[in-house]
């Protein structure tokens, strides 16, 4: 196939799985947010809404390394349709009980951990594919651009949920998230998830399985991220970022609900600016060039959001009024959404470039694994912990944890092995970014 040709179809992938992501997450949104007050309605139990999101998120810990070793082993197209098709499968199995019987909890634990499931093969097996997808130019405006569509649909998603709930029946958020899914499923096929593929590019058989066992490929997964530092230290922002934020995202809504008594209308534009700081940041960053130097930018940028969570417990010091301290909310989560587009996006640019192609899969499951796995306890520690001590310590101290951890994981000597070229004299003078 000519060069001019596969750009021409890399550019109708981007916007292709621009577009499927952005009707399949705000489906997903829209559904979230229907059956979340469902369950509150009917229950009228945090338990009850709990044991869902843990239906939710376990599952998806549990099948990110056997994801992984798919996405490595078998064509990835097959593997995101027969996921997209799982997911819409689930829901209208959930719809026939709904019409049938009616809704009940073990019908919508049951969907949730189909969902989970099917969106962690589905997750891990596209971050593996983009290379097949992009040429290597483009990967950041495809990765912004997919990042935007999240944004857009954490944006749209509550409002349009917000008006229909309780107009419409939940059949009608079912049918909704159905139609989405299978939207995207019907665009994400008319993909050529090899259309990049440097071994069919050299004559040989693309997306051939690999002959080891499921063991012995998550070991040869393990064996080689073990050979890659640089890889490893990214694993461990993530886990300790992932951990140590437990403390943002507790911590937040308890300190703007309970303790200042922040009206629920404001303290949902406040959390909006979050996904509106991020989608301007992807937006930025799908129409420059690619960061030259993804380590540095991320780790400053991890600092940032630090300096922001530890912001929150300004207003917990210092008596200020009402409307200067919503403005001060709001802006804190702007910062903390500029400040995770300009970390996520130039970190799994990076990843995409630096990791072998026959890795790919379970590298990024792992990376998921070690994301995700830690969200849970960091939750459930920090309710805890702002059960017994004042929130206002607890937020710096795990600021000062969060920005130590990161500096030392980040350190000059793993940006040296990430950005050699950073470090090269120049005139006898080293780069102030290499610091």
């Amino acid at each position: 196939m000519e060069q001019a040709v596969k750009l021409r179809r890399a550019t109708y992938h981007i916007w292709t799985f621009m577009t499927s992501k952005l009707i399949s997450a705000f489906g997903a949104q829209v559904y979230t947010f229907a059956i979340s007050f469902y369950i509150l309605q009917l229950t009228g139990s945090a338990t009850s809404f709990a044991t869902n999101l843990i239906c939710s998120i376990l599952p998806r810990t549990i099948a990110a390394p056997f994801a992984g070793y798919a996405a490595d082993r078998w064509p990835k197209k097959r593997i995101v349709i027969l996921s997209q098709g799982a997911i819409v499968l689930a829901v209208g199995g959930l719809l026939a009980v709904s019409l049938t019987a009616g809704l009940s909890l073990p019908a919508i634990y049951a969907t949730t951990v189909v969902i989970s499931l099917a969106a962690s093969f589905s997750g891990v097996t596209f971050s593996a594919a983009i290379t097949g997808l992009v040429d290597e130019a483009r990967i950041q405006k495809a990765m912004s651009l997919n990042q935007m569509s999240i944004s857009l649909a954490a944006i749209a998603a509550p409002a349009v949920g917000g008006l229909l709930y309780g107009a419409v029946s939940i059949n009608l958020f079912l049918i909704l998230f159905m139609a989405a899914e299978a939207i995207a499923l019907i665009l994400e096929a008319t993909m050529n998830f090899r259309l990049f593929n440097r071994k069919a590019e050299a004559g040989g058989e693309a997306e051939k399985p690999a002959e080891e066992p499921l063991l012995q490929s998550m070991k040869s997964g393990l064996s080689y991220l073990r050979r890659q530092p640089v890889i490893m230290a990214v694993i461990w922002i993530a886990l300790i970022v992932n951990f140590l934020f437990g403390a943002f995202q507790v911590g937040y809504s308890f300190i703007l609900i309970e303790k200042l008594k922040i009206a629920p209308e404001h303290f949902g534009l406040t959390e909006g600016a979050l996904a509106v700081g991020t989608l301007l940041m992807s937006i930025w960053l799908s129409v420059r060039k690619e960061v030259k130097y993804p380590l540095v930018v991320s780790k400053w940028g991890i600092v940032s959001m630090g300096l922001a969570m530890g912001g929150v417990a300004i207003p917990l010091f210092a008596d200020i009024p009402y409307v200067p301290m919503t403005i001060f909310f709001g802006t804190i989560m702007l910062i903390s959404g500029l400040s995770s587009g300009i970390v996520n996006t130039p970190i799994m640019v990076m990843m995409q470039k630096n990791v072998d192609d026959d890795y790919k899969g379970r590298v990024f499951a792992v990376l998921e694994t070690m994301a995700m796995s830690l969200m849970p306890l960091g939750t459930v520690l920090y309710g805890f912990l702002y059960d017994l001590f004042p929130a206002e310590w607890i937020l710096l101290i795990s600021t000062a944890a969060l920005i130590g951890a990161v500096l030392w994981l980040a350190r000059p000597s793993v940006i040296r092995r990430a950005h050699p070229e950073l470090h090269a004299p120049k005139n006898g003078h080293v780069p102030q970014a290499a610091k």
